[in-house]
Order: structure tokens, then sequence, then C-alpha cells
């Protein structure tokens, strides 16, 4: 495994940590299974160009940012994206 992989699965996590989702909303996002997901962030499979662009639509960033480290993904993502508690979930529970 390289660094750059390395680095790309710290990033995809701490977007998915600021964003408040799970493997499974991510899988959703991408449509990839949550499976998938799970294989390329434990680096048993890798993220692919492909992967990236998906990424980066996801998330609304630009593919370089991807590749900047999660702290500089993580500020660049738009206020709407980020989950309202750091760690929390974006959920809606209607009474």
């Amino acid at each position: 495994m390289t660094s750059t992989e390395r680095q790309l699965r710290l990033t995809v996590a701490a977007l998915m940590y600021a964003t408040g989702e799970h493997q499974r909303d991510l899988g959703h996002g991408l449509k990839l299974s949550q499976a998938q997901v799970s294989r390329k962030q434990s680096g048993r499979a890798v993220w692919s160009l492909a992967d990236l662009d998906r990424l980066a639509a996801h998330y609304e960033i630009p593919v370089p940012d991807l590749l900047c480290g999660a702290d500089h993904a993580v500020s660049r993502l738009p206020a709407r994206r980020r989950a309202a508690v750091i760690g929390g979930t974006q959920s809606v529970i209607t009474p």
C-alpha cells in the first residue's frame, strides 16, 4: 500500500466523520455496496480514478482537494454537507 492510498483512505474517513455518513451512506452515494466501501477503506481494495471522480462529486469538492490530506479536504466541504454535530449524523427524525 502506498502512502497516497493510505492518505486517501484517511481523507475519506475524515469526510465521512465530518458529514455524519456511514459506509452504507457513502456506498449509496457512489453506487457501491457497503462491503465494497469497507474493502476500499480497509486497504483490501484500492480507490480507482473513477472512484475519485465520484467521491469528489459526492462531497462537492474538487479531486485535487481529496489528495491534499484530510484536514484540507474537510475544510473544503460546503457548509450544507457538514453534520450539525461532528461525528453525528444527518438523519432527520420526524415526530
